[in-house]
């Protein structure tokens, strides 16, 4: 065996695609002492199967800016090296043949304008013009992108190596690493047989086998061996400029290989690898499985006749090559990056097929994350603290995975949800809630209500729905509504006035009034006139020691009298938004912070890695939101505790026989209180507030409706309004930024450059729902970070950044809209839209 360094500042595990770009960028960012392992040769554990396409328009900003970033490493590289990457730079297109595919692909034309690719809608006939041996007869239009391509496997992974290499590298293959040394929750050494690496940063990126390193440092990595295959034809002939080609309604995708065609799909019911050790043997491949590939392999002939004479679905040796491998999928089929609960332990694996295209932006974001303690792009959607405790059985693992491997090719509908693996976690009240005919949603294994189907509305719903998370919280107040709309609401410009059980009469045009029901209005109109009922049991909280510390990673002041609730972010070093929470002072030196259902793992990393003392308390406590100008008489009359203390202001009370931690804190615009209990009481509290609140009108409500209400007072949500690349000041959130600094980030709260605006489009039914682009004076401007239809005052809401103008001040005019493949108009108005004084939040109700 080669003799190992005694030491090092990285080791990175897996000499695929992914592992030589992580070690190539972590050289560039100047570690240059990083020593990379592999058991066999590189590139031979799932990278060089890899079929190589390079899409760069994916379904998030990240993802898409990490291929473009790739796309244009790789002629670098050749420069650098004098190898050539492998790239083909031959573009793609993508198919629709129905009308909901033809509607994705128009959603993703506004995407890609926003990403700034460079993209053209075609007819079936200019497509075909690309590709004259295809048939386009189904067709009815395709997404060209010319920055589309594919790329050589090996090729890649040996330019990367040896750029790694000229920048210090050193490359070790033959290599096994047999267990990694962890004291203490921390990385100190790697063990390769008898020898010893000693280093505090490991990269697991084993691809198939990540699964198997993580387990050496007690770490769960859900990673899943799938199946995957593709066949490669003879050569006959097809040129090797032809583009790639994917065809999702058929589940199929094809490019030239070697002068024929590699033909791949995504089967309907994919297998798993079944082996505790993956990849043990270099080039792993699979005895081909040709019934299961029938259906892409017949979809592809349809697609391009000359396909007919070049191989056949039932004889692997018609074909030239037959590949059948593994793929590391993922639970929800995005990427694993990042540190794990082992601090020093990093992950870059779980690729998903797509690896190949994301390999240089994956190096370059794990090296910046490494070496400055975060990266450029927001990434919580890849990081693999988004998953919590269960993900760590194999079986939710596998059974997640399965589902989204099944689906790889179909339509996403906003708001549609996946059933695999649920429910998981649930909440005290959650059979009170499906008694009442509730709609489901699924965040972080939580089962959470969406609407409930049955109450007054008396509506059947649509289908399910996936809310956006809702991070508590107060925007800043300020501003009036448009149309004169008061802040109790008024009938000015609604859709159908005075309606209040809407039906159809209020269901979004396109892809919005797809997963929806009039039960959302509802409940909206409940909490204004007189309670809403929100389980938030899901909420993550985390009771944290430790004054000094927590004071210095809080962009607010956390230092107020006991009982005091502070609205607050906390920042990374570029000033950044890492968290969106609210801090509730418990004692002297205890506090509990409330952060988003799918954010406590992230956030509880993120706190202790500055050295916090932080407990997870998520599972100790039931949290229902009693909200609306009824909610003061609700309680009375089930407590003779004082209900008049301030807003964001915290107390013990009983409410019945049940102890709670009340909070005048909102999330819907509307007087009440989060009401907080050990678990074994959540079900006795839920039923004493139904009782208590019907009788005055009070209606159960789901997270579809608090996305609404929260829209039309401005509150933020993070992932979508804010996120690691927005500051507070332009978010619009300097209220809860401290005077004075000494707080992590706000030395770097600089000159503003943009700020976060609210848009009322014209059309009430347009209704937005993320990632449209907005264009000012018809020039790419930006895109929509959330949206929705705000039932209060009636209007179709949209925030997105905006440039200001040179004297700092915000964007204000006119700006137009992608949504449902037109542009809509919109008006940029000051917020938040409903109740500007917050009067309806701040005083107590008159009886």
């Amino acid at each position: 065996m080669v003799k190992l360094p005694a030491e090092a500042q990285a080791v990175v595990v897996g000499g695929g695609v992914a592992g030589c770009s992580v070690a190539y960028h972590l050289a560039r960012l100047g570690w240059t002492d990083v020593i990379l392992l592999e058991q066999h040769e590189l590139t031979e554990g799932t990278t060089w199967h890899s079929a190589g396409f390079v899409g760069q328009l994916r379904s998030t900003v990240t993802q898409t800016r990490m291929i473009m970033y790739s796309a244009g490493l790789y002629p670098e590289l050749a420069e650098l090296t004098g190898l050539d990457p492998g790239w083909h730079g031959v573009g793609g297109l993508r198919l629709a043949t129905t009308g909901e595919r033809h509607e994705e692909l128009l959603r993703q034309a506004g995407a890609a304008e926003t990403y700034g690719l460079d993209m053209e809608i075609l007819s079936a006939d200019a497509a075909r013009d690309m590709l004259p041996m295809m048939e386009v007869g189904d067709v009815r239009a395709a997404l060209w992108l010319p920055g589309d391509g594919w790329l050589d496997p090996a090729s890649l992974g040996r330019a990367l190596a040896a750029g790694a290499e000229k920048l210090g590298v050193r490359i070790v293959t033959g290599v096994e690493v047999t267990g990694i040394d962890v004291r203490d929750g921390r990385v100190h050494g790697v063990r390769a047989g008898e020898q010893f690496v000693r280093t505090g940063t490991v990269v697991d990126a084993a691809g198939a086998a990540a699964g198997r390193v993580g387990r050496m440092a007690g770490v769960d990595v859900p990673i899943v061996p799938i199946k995957h295959q593709y066949v490669v034809t003879r050569p006959f002939g097809v040129p090797a400029s032809t583009p790639t080609v994917r065809d999702p309604d058929n589940i199929v995708y094809f490019r030239e290989d070697g002068g024929g065609i590699l033909v791949g799909g995504y089967i309907r019911t994919p297998d798993v690898w079944e082996t505790p050790a993956p990849l043990a043997e270099p080039r792993t491949l699979f005895e081909p499985n040709m019934p299961k590939f029938r259906e892409s392999w017949e979809s592809a002939a349809r697609r391009l006749p000359a396909l007919a004479d070049a191989g056949d679905a039932e004889d692997a040796a018609a074909f030239g090559k037959v590949v059948h491998g593994p793929e590391a999928f993922t639970p929800d089929g995005e990427f694993l990056l990042g540190e794990t609960s082992v601090a020093g332990m990093w992950v870059a694996a779980g690729f998903c097929v797509h690896g190949l295209a994301a390999a240089g932006g994956v190096g370059k974001v794990m090296a910046e994350w490494i070496v400055d303690g975060s990266p450029e792009y927001d990434v919580f959607g890849m990081d693999i603290r988004r998953f919590g405790a269960h993900a760590r059985g194999a079986r939710w693992a596998r059974a997640k995975a399965l589902d989204s491997y099944s689906k790889y090719y179909d339509i996403v509908y906003p708001g549609e949800e996946r059933t695999a693996a649920r429910p998981l976690r649930r909440s005290p009240a959650w059979g009170r809630h499906a008694e009442l005919g509730a709609e489901f949603g699924e965040k972080a294994g939580w089962e959470r209500v969406n609407w409930f189907a049955t109450g007054p509305q008396d509506a059947e719903p649509s289908g399910g729905t996936r809310s956006g998370e809702a991070s508590p919280g107060e925007a800043s107040p300020g501003g009036t509504s448009p149309g004169g709309t008061s802040p109790g609401g008024s009938n000015a410009g609604r859709v159908n006035a005075g309606e209040e059980n809407p039906g159809e009469a209020f269901r979004p045009a396109g892809w919005a009034g797809r997963f929806w029901s009039p039960a959302i209005r509802a409940e909206c109109l409940a909490t204004r006139d007189t309670a809403g009922l929100f389980d938030q049991t899901s909420f993550s909280k985390l009771e944290i020691t430790g004054l000094d510390a927590l004071r210095r990673l809080c962009a607010n002041d956390i230092d107020r009298p006991l009982g005091s609730v502070v609205y607050t972010q906390m920042l990374n070093e570029r000033g950044g938004i890492e968290a969106d929470v609210t801090v509730t002072r418990l004692a002297a030196d205890r506090f509990r912070m409330v952060t988003g259902t799918a954010f406590g793992v992230h956030d509880m990393a993120w706190l202790r890695g500055h050295g916090l003392e932080v407990r997870d308390v998520t599972s100790a406590y039931a949290c229902y939101c009693l909200w609306g100008p009824k909610a003061l008489a609700i309680l009375g009359e089930l407590t003779g505790d004082d209900l008049t203390f301030g807003y964001m202001r915290a107390r013990e009370i009983s409410v019945g026989n049940v102890p709670v931690l009340a909070q005048r804190v909102t999330f819907a615009g509307e007087f009440g209180w989060e009401l907080y209990c050990p678990t074994e009481y959540g079900l006795t509290l839920w039923d004493t507030l139904m009782e208590a609140g019907l009788p005055h009108g009070m209606l159960p409500a789901g997270y579809r409706a608090l996305d609404c209400l929260r829209l039309e007072k401005g509150y933020r949500v993070w992932g979508l309004d804010i996120t690691p690349e927005t500051t507070p000041i332009e978010a619009g959130l300097g209220f809860a930024v401290r005077d004075g600094g000494g707080f992590v980030g706000g030395d770097a709260l600089g000159a503003l450059r943009r700020t976060l605006c609210c848009l009322v489009l014209d059309d009430p039914r347009q209704v937005c729902l993320g990632g449209e682009p907005v264009r000012v004076g018809g020039k790419p401007a930006s895109r929509v970070t959330s949206g929705g239809y705000g039932h209060r005052v009636d209007r179709s809401i949209a925030y997105a950044y905006l440039p200001v103008d040179a004297n700092g001040a915000p964007f204000a005019g006119r700006v137009e809209v992608g949504v449902n493949g037109a542009w809509a108009g919109a008006a940029t108005v000051a917020e938040p839209l409903y109740d500007p004084a917050s009067t309806r939040v701040r005083r107590l109700p008159v009886a």
